[in-house]
């Protein structure tokens, strides 16, 4: 089941007038539930994609590394590792 939150955001000044301007007639947006669903949207996918950087250079670096410096590893010492 899908939860929904409601949530009560302030912005003044110069982050109204631009969130404004995203929303208004000849903005992108029709409200401002739409233009922050939008943004919450991007930031997961940036995030989810950082994540994935981060993955990928680990594994790049690991695939590079010689076999003589592999050590065998439980899933559970790696999750412990990757705690720390």
């Amino acid at each position: 089941m899908t939860r929904t939150t409601t949530l009560t955001v302030r912005v003044s000044g110069s982050l109204s007038d631009f969130v404004a301007a995203n929303v208004d007639e000849n903005g992108a947006y029709e409200n401002v539930s739409e233009y922050i669903r939008d943004l919450i949207r991007r930031d997961k996918a940036r995030a989810e994609d950082e994540a994935f950087k981060r993955l990928k250079a680990e594994l790049t670096l690991a695939f590079s590394a010689p076999e003589t410096t592999y050590q065998p590893m439980t899933a559970a010492d790696i999750i412990a590792r990757n705690r720390r």
